[in-house]
């Protein structure tokens, strides 16, 4: 059996991922009886954590809002992925939160360890904003469907279609996909008895029913292979190679994950990267700050080409 506080942590972890536990459901999943799992759960409360017990054959528990904010237990990745969501928001990616998502990036930067601060960093450094082309997406919205597929619960709301046409909808969602400058819900239609992606710049009043469903098979690997699939207007992406003189070890730290960087020698290395766009490759070689040479494709050469005429009449040259 986990010790008491690895086990709070589980606990805390499992209420998290779910709206409603069964306290029998719970109590098998952290390996305890359901007794130990009641003085658990009033360690949460002890916390700060409003955990909210019901009874009867389906009694179970669920967290619920507070009057405070507790404290929140995040791993290495999800303290990475916070930082990196709130610092995207910032930039204006979702309307309303700009403010305060500039606050809250810098308290959760401030308490990371410093190993965390490095990979943060680096994602910045190449990071290019997505939200440019795209309109954004309303806070309310965004929130409403994020928490209606997480508690599997099925949406109304208005759409209007790419023609003009409004209707009203009657969803079981499945997921959140951003692709192309844009976000997407991909949704079983009750009405149309059949899958569908919804643009959420196009989405108006989503409401929760309150209504639970099963969730489906998607006819797809995964949500964002469904949006690609119904030629949701992406952009189609490019796979660049270049030769850098510079240690594959430097080239890593500068670029960060989003290349493949393979040593040639003890002096030079192959970096690939694939993207939407290709200004932030020429962007993240730019950066390396070493010698390059582009092997392909040729409308990266003639991209690269461009930039390095335009820097040139910059300088009066």
């Amino acid at each position: 059996m986990a010790n008491t506080s690895s086990r709070t942590l589980r606990l805390l972890s499992l209420l998290q991922t779910h709206r409603h536990w069964p306290g029998g459901e719970l109590a098998d999943r952290l390996g305890v009886s359901v007794r130990t799992l009641r003085r658990d759960v009033d360690r949460l409360r002890e916390l700060g954590y409003p955990v909210e017990a019901s009874r009867g054959v389906e009694g179970g528990y669920q967290l619920t809002a507070g009057a405070v904010l507790p404290p929140l237990v995040l791993d290495d990745e999800e303290a990475v992925a916070l930082a990196i969501g709130l610092r995207a928001a910032a930039q204006g990616a979702v309307t309303g939160i700009e403010e305060s998502s500039i606050r809250a990036f810098t308290k959760v930067v401030q308490v990371m360890p410093t190993r965390l601060r490095r990979r943060v960093d680096a994602l910045r450094v190449v990071t290019v904003p997505s939200v440019e082309g795209g309109r954004s997406v309303e806070t309310g919205v965004l929130t409403a469907i994020a928490q209606a597929c997480r508690d599997e619960e099925r949406l109304r709301f208005s759409y209007t279609a790419r023609g003009g046409a409004r209707s009203a909808r009657h969803v079981e969602p499945h997921g959140l996909v951003s692709l192309g400058y844009r976000w997407y819900m991909v949704a079983y239609d009750l009405t149309r008895q059949d899958w569908r992606n919804f643009r959420l710049d196009r989405l108006d009043d989503p409401r929760s029913t309150g209504e639970r469903f099963r969730r489906r098979e998607l006819p797809a690997d995964d949500a964002a292979a469904f949006v690609r699939s119904r030629g949701a207007g992406v952009p189609a992406l490019h796979s660049v190679e270049a030769l850098v003189y510079a240690t594959a070890a430097a080239v890593r730290t500068r670029i960060g994950p989003w290349a493949t960087v393979e040593e040639v020698d003890e002096q030079r290395c192959r970096v690939r990267m694939t993207s939407q766009t290709l200004d932030w490759p020429t962007q993240a070689l730019g950066n390396v700050g070493a010698e390059f040479e582009v092997l392909g494709p040729p409308e990266f050469v003639d991209f690269v080409r461009e930039w390095a005429a335009r820097f040139t009449r910059a300088t009066g040259s």
